[in-house]
Parts: structure tokens; sequence; C-alpha cells
């Protein structure tokens, strides 16, 4: 329930992104430069810094059975939500970590 509640912080990151995305394609997009701050910050979180966790997510992942392609994705999609909180991965040394 826990992880589940955790993955749900990446998700809503990126439907505020693609949100985002969607009122700049129909010229509505909000005059708010707070909202156009958080967008950017949300864009560099989502893309950049769970990109960068990659390599630590198939370091953790490795003779989980998983696949390097599943693990990628996942990670860029939920970052340290997801391969943090895998079954069989209580502990992960601090040098696995960002």
């Amino acid at each position: 329930m826990k992880s589940t509640a955790l993955r749900a912080i990446p998700v809503l990151g990126w439907l505020y992104l693609a949100g985002g995305l969607a009122a700049t394609s129909t010229d509505r997009i909000p005059e708010s430069p707070v909202l156009h701050a958080i967008w950017w910050i949300d864009a560099f979180l989502s893309v950049v810094v769970h990109a960068a966790q990659i390599p630590a997510a198939l370091r953790a992942a490795e003779g989980s059975g998983r696949s390097r392609v599943e693990t990628v994705v996942l990670t860029q999609i939920f970052g340290m939500t997801w391969w943090r909180t895998q079954t069989g991965r209580e502990h992960i040394g601090a040098e696995d970590t960002l």
C-alpha cells in the first residue's frame, strides 16, 4: 500500500507535464510564473533525475529476474519509488543511491 501511494507522486508529476504540453498545444498556457516554474522543476525531476537513477536501479535489479528494459522503463516512469520498493531489496547500500 505504501509503495502504491509513493508511486502516485511521479504519476501525478507526469500528468502535470502532459497537462502543460496539452495547454501549450491549444494556446491555453496559464500566465502564472509559479505554475511555469513548477512545470520546469517537474520536467527536470521527471526526466533528468529519473534518468540519472537508472544505473543504480540496474545494479539493484541484478538477480531479480526482471529484464534490463523493464527496469529502465519503470525507473524512468517512477524513479526511486519503483526500484527502492521492490521486494527482496529491503536494503540497498548508500553507494547505490543518488
